[in-house]
């Protein structure tokens, strides 16, 4: 079961403006690098479903986060599937993101009060997301769009929450030209948690890369 209301999770975001994710199948690793984002000040962090025992390897990371870091939201990315959503939640998913929309899982996190943030691609499917109560919608892959798309989307539609993910980087001038164009919100994978941060388990410098991509946003 969720740990924080989905108004909690919404705020957060808004607050923090950045959304890191990573996969990977080493429980203790994952542990490690989600440590290392909240020690740089990251509250949230989604973790994503994909490799096998995806769900064991998040079922541990959330009770370490319950535990251990006091005010860290983990949820799961990468559900493609109502039956999978609710597998997560029933884990303690805080919320949901999906490469692409899905009603099916709008309605199940809906049901639950979970927030789901689906990828869209074009203003349809944005306002059939917002109809079905997504407060977020994820541009995705970020990089096809680009930040001229979410300019012009929030011309028609300015309440819209748009978090791209995929072709954003920890780069001051690729971050500036995001919230210019009036994201809410960016996720950032690899770019920040990179493959060699995990291999050579550089805690301190993920910790440090986080901070100052906070710190970057905030002063954007």
């Amino acid at each position: 079961m969720a740990q924080y209301f989905r108004s909690e999770v919404i705020q957060n975001i808004e607050d923090q403006r950045l959304m890191p994710l990573f996969y990977n199948k080493d429980i203790e690793l994952s542990k490690a690098a989600l440590k290392a984002c909240y020690d740089g000040g990251a509250r949230l962090l989604e973790f994503t479903n994909r490799g096998d025992y995806a769900q064991d390897v998040f079922s541990e990371l959330n009770k370490y986060a319950i535990e251990n870091l006091p005010g860290m939201i983990l949820g799961i990315g990468s559900i493609n599937d109502a039956p999978t959503a609710a597998l997560y939640m029933q884990l303690g998913a805080n919320f949901i993101v999906g490469p692409s929309y899905r009603e099916d899982v709008a309605r199940v996190c809906n049901r639950r009060k979970v927030l789901y943030v689906p990828g869209c691609g074009s203003l349809t499917e944005i306002g059939n997301a917002e109809e079905m109560g997504c407060e977020f919608v994820k541009l995705f892959p970020g990089s096809v769009y680009g930040p001229g798309f979410v300019k012009a989307i929030k011309g028609p539609s300015p309440w819209t929450k748009i978090m791209p993910t995929g072709g954003v980087s920890t780069d001051l001038d690729n971050l500036k030209s995001w919230f210019s164009a009036g994201v809410s919100a960016v996720g950032i994978g690899s770019k920040l948690i990179s493959k060699d941060i995990l291999i050579n388990k550089d805690w301190q410098g993920l910790e440090d890369k986080v901070r100052q991509t906070l710190s970057t946003i905030s002063q954007l």
